[in-house]
């Protein structure tokens, strides 16, 4: 049956605290937030979705229109559902939750307010809430299976509606062309996947199991991600490496046959464009693996760039492979691997690529590399494939799916950056603490975009770095303040969540260069409270990239 998302207004939230309020004792330990609906109708609740954040139990009381002539009345339509299965432990902590009206105690009909009551009887976490907040009623008959689209596609729905209602010539393209899907679509949602929108693909934050379990299960055996909403393309002719040197900050031409290396595209200013992995094929092209969310833009850097050198009288071209990419990451991923192919992957360490037949899938890319900070493998293999490829991996019990949100804090352990949080347009290699990326012959050369500004910032300091934080308490989230401990703000996080590993709060951010060495007491304002944090090296979890020794 369709659905619709009912536009709704969330209310500040009631804090009933227990302990004394007077002391370090007084915590929060139940909130209270109420849910109007001031432009519609009363009407038939369908589902409710949000994000957990820390919540242990909600109960939630509905407000319901009874008659003309009687008051409308409060009644308790869910009792301490559980959210955490242990409140003092991580589990459930922040996993994405839908509530269906049969799951209801009472009849879900004729609702004019909702009221949730969170609680956390642990002492442990000081902030938790549910954000991400939506309430959806049914639809009308004729729109698309909401369990088939993400529920930034259902906010396009509300939004044409309300377009409609005012008469708006604004124009809205189809509904199933506003989410790209991967030649995994069906099969995550057949596997249980939570699909939600991720630089314009459809794509799953996690499976049945929790995001913790996802993350720590990757630490220990190993876990299968689809990443093929990555822009993959293929650099073609005799100044190929001319090419991309003209737009990286990396010495490509020293790239031995099938390796591959980290580098950046930079502007005149030394801003980072975005990173990317560039592979010197042994096939005579360079591939290259770039971010989905600078699709549009970095496919058009390296078009134009191609146009340009041919109007010299250049050798190049560019391709897009049109390959699905699956990411099989964790300490026993090559073990798992080398059952479906004919070469020793003791000869493929880390950062280099060959071509090989997988599982009985010919034309696949193995390249050992990943975004987690464990062994592992990418490997770029032809759309019509891919669902073989997953099905074979999954029949071992090693291997299980991972989505969108155990990839990010297995990247934030490992001190990986995130394009667009983490560095951006306006940040430079070095201030990134991206140094290491610079080949030492462009150094000296000084003959990639930006180096005018970023060779000198190598040689001295610079006014802000990117480092790592650690904290106890309630977990650091981008853009929570970062202040000194005189309470001066001096940066800003970027990414933060708990670490699973480490059972403690990690984060990054940027900072002034003389607040960046490790062991730095700083103070980081969380949801208005301040709490001690420490500078860090990174990674916070050590890294076990396969090398030849």
């Amino acid at each position: 049956m369709s659905r619709v998302p009912v536009p709704c207004h969330v209310k500040g939230t009631v804090t009933l605290q227990v302990g004394d309020v007077r002391t370090s004792q007084g915590r929060p330990g139940v909130l209270v937030i109420d849910v109007t609906f001031p432009s519609v109708a009363p009407f038939e609740l369908q589902e409710i979705t949000f994000k957990n954040y820390y919540t242990a139990f909600l109960s939630i009381r509905v407000r319901q229109h009874a008659s003309t002539h009687s008051p409308a009345k409060w009644v308790t339509c869910l009792r301490d559902y559980c959210l955490m299965p242990d409140p003092h432990s991580e589990e459930g902590a922040q996993e994405y939750v839908s509530l269906f009206k049969h799951q209801m105690l009472c009849d879900m009909t004729r609702v004019l307010e909702l009221r949730l009551i969170l609680r956390q009887p642990s002492p442990l976490w000081l902030s938790f809430t549910v954000e991400e907040l939506q309430v959806y009623q049914q639809g009308p008959k004729g729109l698309p299976d909401p369990s088939r689209v993400s529920s930034e596609v259902q906010q396009m729905w509300a939004l044409t509606e309300m377009i409609r209602a005012s008469h708006t010539s604004t124009r809205i393209g189809r509904f199933d062309d506003v989410l790209r899907r991967t030649p995994l679509y069906d099969f995550h949602l057949a596997h249980g996947g939570k699909m939600v929108a991720f630089a314009g693909w459809s794509l799953p934050v996690q499976y049945r199991e929790s995001h913790v379990d996802s993350h720590l299960h990757t630490r220990r055996h190993c876990s299968l991600f689809d990443v093929s909403h990555m822009l993959q393309t293929k650099i073609l002719g005799c100044d190929r490496v001319k090419l991309m040197e003209s737009l990286v900050v990396g010495d490509i031409a020293e790239l031995r046959p099938n390796q591959g290396t980290l580098s950046l595209f930079t502007n005149e200013a030394g801003g980072i464009l975005d990173d990317l992995i560039v592979t010197n094929t042994s096939e005579g092209h360079l591939y290259v693996v770039s971010n989905a969310g600078c699709w549009d833009k970095d496919l058009a850097l390296m078009q134009d760039k191609v146009r340009e050198l041919k109007n010299r009288g250049s050798d190049v071209g560019l391709e897009i492979v049109d390959n699905a990419l699956l990411a099989l990451q964790g300490p026993t991923a090559a073990q798992v691997l080398q059952a479906g192919v004919a070469d020793d992957l003791r000869k493929l360490p880390f950062m280099t690529s060959a071509v090989m037949e997988v599982f009985g899938v010919s034309g696949c890319r193995v390249t050992r590399c990943g975004y987690t900070g464990e062994d592992g493998v990418e490997i770029s293999v032809p759309a019509p494939g891919a669902v073989h490829l997953a099905m074979a991996l999954l029949k071992n019990p090693e291997v299980k799916l991972a989505g969108l949100a155990a990839r990010d804090s297995l990247r934030l352990e490992a001190g990986l950056c995130l394009y667009g949080s983490d560095i951006d347009e306006h940040t430079t290699p070095v201030e990134g603490s991206l140094g290491w990326t610079l080949g030492k012959r462009r150094r000296v050369a000084m003959d990639f975009p930006g180096a005018k500004v970023i060779v000198p910032q190598l040689k001295g300091e610079v006014q802000r770095r990117r480092v790592g934080l650690i904290c106890e308490g309630a977990p650091m989230r981008a853009y929570n303040p970062i202040l000194s401990t005189e309470g001066t703000k001096i940066g800003i996080v970027t990414s933060g969540c708990p670490s699973p590993c480490l059972k403690k709060n990690v984060a990054m951010g940027y900072v002034p260069f003389k607040y960046s060495q490790p062991g730095t007491q700083l103070l980081v304002e969380v949801r208005r409270k301040q709490q001690m944090a420490v500078v860090s090296k990174m990674p916070f979890v050590p890294t076990n990239y396969y090398t030849l020794k």
